[in-house]
């Protein structure tokens, strides 16, 4: 298995494009300032020293060298030995709505981005547990089966989005459904869903799928991420400018929490209705009554011992910025003996 230790430190990626985009700014003006000196083969007469091509290899090392340094910061593991450990636990399936009106911004910074929050911080508050996770809109997909790999459940809930299922709408039992069967296959009566959406424009038969659900020992709970009073759903342009999603007639679509629904789907389900707000989910206090439930013991497969890579990264990234350090910005006559670069002016 391979993972990063510390997989935060990977956004230090983004400061790549930066220096890309830094650098080449920084070149075309040196290019720019020449060129206002006069004709370039004249200025090769009067500043023999001066070269195009290593700047660039400098730059190119300085961004090996940053490149090389995050990943070893972030540290790169490989795992190299498995053990079977014996755990007790509960089992957790998140279905979240990605529906279009999940963009709403009255729960900030919208109504999905809250939810995907809570749900990361839930996961770092797991330790013995199962968790699963769903996405559904119009249908409803397993985006992640059931499992201990909270790596894994991290990796997959970044890239949820409102596009990963192509049917709109909100089938709220066709998610409870797919839950149901998602679960291990005992009567331990240790399993919870919680069902993550705004509720609106449910188009199947919800109560009647929870109340399946209960029957077969598992609790349905809902968490209703949205005001009453609705909110419009933005849409932005590909120049970053914000506008509001239109229904046919041009008027602009209000989204609003069905809460009433929501809380006769858990009511049906034995479970617990929450409404988010700007501070909070209440997905932590779902988990707290969650793990008062009879703990199953399961076996499961882990890595216990992982090999570092982060050696190999750190090594290279100062071995690049030593060669940066080594070449010149401009020719010199010992070099020019040597003939390092290929290139010439």
């Amino acid at each position: 298995m391979f993972r990063f230790e510390h997989s935060d430190f990977l956004y230090g990626l983004m400061l790549i494009p930066v220096l890309v985009l830094l650098f080449w700014v920084v070149g075309r003006m040196r290019k720019k300032a020449i060129k206002s000196l006069g004709s370039l083969s004249v200025i090769k007469q009067l500043m023999p020293e001066y070269s195009r091509t290593r700047p660039v290899w400098k730059n190119l090392f300085i961004i090996l060298s940053v490149l090389c340094l995050t990943l070893g910061i972030a540290n790169p593991q490989v795992g190299s030995k498995m053990e079977i450990v014996k755990r007790k636990g509960v089992e957790i399936i998140i279905a979240i709505d990605v529906s279009n009106s999940m963009l709403a911004e009255d729960i900030r910074p919208n109504r999905l981005e809250k939810a995907k929050q809570a749900i990361a911080q839930l996961v770092k508050r797991l330790h013995n547990d199962k968790l699963g996770l769903i996405v559904f809109a119009g249908d409803a997909y397993t985006q992640l089966p059931i499992t201990t790999d909270y790596s894994a459940a991290r990796m997959f809930l970044r890239s949820v989005k409102t596009n990963i299922v192509p049917v709109q709408g909100t089938a709220i039992g066709k998610a409870i459904a797919l839950g149901m069967n998602s679960f291990s296959k005992d009567e331990s009566k240790n399993k919870a869903l919680i069902v993550i959406t705004d509720g609106e424009n449910h188009e199947d038969d919800a109560l009647e799928m929870a109340k399946n659900a209960a029957e077969a020992g598992i609790i349905v709970n809902t968490i209703g991420m949205g005001q009453v009073k609705g909110a419009p759903i933005p849409v932005y342009n590909s120049y970053g400018q914000k506008d509001f999603r239109k229904d046919r007639q041009g008027n602009v679509i209000v989204t609003k929490l069905n809460e009433n629904m929501l809380k006769q789907v858990a009511q049906a389900g034995n479970g617990t209705f929450i409404r988010a707000t700007n501070s909070g989910t209440g997905l932590n206090i779902l988990f707290d009554k969650i793990n008062e439930l009879e703990k199953k013991e399961f076996e499961s497969k882990l890595y216990s011992d992982y090999e570092d890579g982060f050696p190999i990264f750190i090594s290279l990234a100062l071995f690049f910025l030593l060669v940066e350090f080594l070449i010149l910005p401009r020719k010199n006559k010992w070099m020019s003996k040597i003939n390092i670069f290929k290139y010439k002016v």
